[in-house]
């Protein structure tokens, strides 16, 4: 099986574990045998795993900034505050947590089970696979990560292939950070992916497109494997008449472009009237020159496409509708323009998919019920935005439309926050994650019944014959008055 198409993946030499010269089979072997032995269960070995993705962090910043910049021309602030910041911040939550986290959980009883204890234990499913893409090479890479290792389980970690330097340095330097009996990183393309999913896992978490993801969840079905999978899609964004333009336009702008549009919860398509697009091309023509300067080839705030697969996909989505702003392109420097289309027809290819790139398109709406049903025909997306003075607008929106995530006059600030989950829904993914979310995703929730050993006299109720005392007093018993114990 070739999992191709991952983000663009090219194929890659022969899968192979990272570190030594040991078969895949031997390595997955390996972390087999650390989990089977109990080596990770121990909160202090989670612990100090959390410890060592931390110091991994601190040491190696500059490295990390170097081939983030080498990859997609990320600049020094925009990989701090997206890929590095996030990442401890995730670390920082789960060591402060991680005792609570794994704490039992008390769980209501009912009248029967009164001398009995329940609750729920919260244990690592085993050996789990992150599969993880190129746009935030770091960042979508530990934070499952994160979760993995404060959750108890070995971890095989497959970077993408595509954003070449962050590979190379998760790939050399994080093991050395982290105990290699109980962690791995596997190196190769979307055949030697494929490969890799034949084998067994306990868990897999996957980050890419919705066509990728149904490759992995197939082969995962295949050993009845749980999944995680953080896919893409078309995110919607309806502006209403009541907004002030300059407002939304600072706003759409800066999460548009942000990354050079190479996040899987941007906005991908701005819906709204042809009233406010014509109050809204002038502000954001005006955004634009102001965030990165009459030439934005020069701006140190705009990065560079990943390759140039993507680049030509991009350049070909710059032919559907008409360009308003923006739509010059470099392959040379795989440089296009913050961009903004309009007349655009669905039926376009740049409306057929997620565009991933700095490319922002604009698609008239006469009303907010036109708004709406436009979103509800589409598959469900990852993320929804609506700008609007009327929390009336806002709550309509939120209340008639399904996404794995909603923001209403802003953009994905809320990736700041643990204490919300990023997941998707539908065609956009299954599961969630961030801050104790991840543990959870990553910990199976055991139910478990602890009774004595005696005090058989009072099981007898439980026993046949059934007289009729004996049915009324177990109905009472099991009934919903008597389940509110603990």
């Amino acid at each position: 099986m070739s999992v191709k198409g991952v983000k663009g993946a090219v194929k890659q030499p022969r899968l192979e574990p990272a570190q030594g010269m040991d078969s895949v089979g031997d390595t997955l072997q390996r972390l087999r045998e650390s989990f089977s032995a109990g080596r990770t269960r121990p909160a202090e070995f989670r612990v100090t795993q959390l410890k060592g993705l931390g110091r991994f962090l601190r040491d190696n910043k500059q490295l990390l900034q170097e081939a983030l910049a080498r990859d997609l021309r990320k600049s020094a602030f925009e990989a701090d505050i997206s890929e590095f910041l996030m990442c401890q911040m995730e670390v920082t939550l789960a060591l402060k947590n991680l005792h609570t986290w794994m704490k039992d959980e008390p769980a209501t009883k009912n009248l029967l089970m009164l001398l009995s204890s329940t609750f729920i234990r919260k244990e690592p499913f085993g050996l789990v696979l992150i599969i993880t893409p190129w746009n935030y090479p770091l960042n979508l890479s530990l934070v499952p990560l994160v979760g993995a290792l404060a959750a108890g389980n070995c971890v095989v970690l497959k970077p993408s292939e595509i954003s070449t330097s962050t590979e190379k340095v998760l790939t050399e330097v994080l093991p050395q950070y982290l105990d290699q009996s109980c962690f791995a990183v596997m190196l190769g393309g979307p055949e030697e992916t494929g490969q890799l999913l034949e084998h067994k896992f306990d868990y897999i978490f996957f980050t890419g497109s919705p066509r990728v993801g149904r490759i992995v969840m197939t082969a995962a079905a295949k050993h009845l494997t749980p999944i995680t999978l953080e896919l893409g899609g078309k995110n919607p964004c309806y502006v209403d008449d009541n907004c002030d333009p300059e407002t939304v336009a600072n706003r759409v702008a800066f999460f548009r472009y942000f990354n050079t549009g190479q996040t899987c919860v941007a906005p991908d398509y701005v819906l709204c009237s042809p009233e406010m697009q014509e109050r809204l091309l002038p502000a954001l023509q005006s955004t634009i020159a102001r965030f990165f300067g009459e030439d934005p080839q020069s701006s140190p705030n705009l990065g560079r496409i990943i390759n140039d697969k993507h680049f030509q996909r991009l350049q070909g989505l710059l032919g559907c509708g008409r360009v308003a702003i923006g739509g010059q392109s470099d392959q040379s420097d795989r440089y296009i323009a913050p961009t903004v289309l309009v007349d655009v027809q669905e039926t376009e290819p740049v409306m057929q998919e997620e565009i991933f790139g700095p490319i922002l398109p604009i698609v008239n709406v006469r009303s907010l019920d036109e708004a709406i049903d436009f979103i509800n025909r589409r598959e469900k997306p990852l993320a929804l935005y609506a700008f609007s003075k009327s929390n009336k607008v806002v709550n309509e929106m939120l209340d008639r439309t399904s996404s794995g995530t909603f923001g209403s006059n802003d953009g994905f600030t809320y990736l700041t926050l643990p204490s919300l989950p990023l997941g998707g829904v539908g065609n956009s993914g299954m599961g969630r994650y961030h801050g104790k979310f991840s543990f959870n995703t990553f910990s199976h929730h055991r139910a478990c019944l602890l009774s004595p050993p005696g005090l058989e006299k009072l099981n007898d109720i439980h026993y046949p014959p059934y007289p009729d005392w004996k049915q009324r007093l177990v109905r009472w018993s099991l009934g919903p008055q008597s389940c509110t114990l603990l």
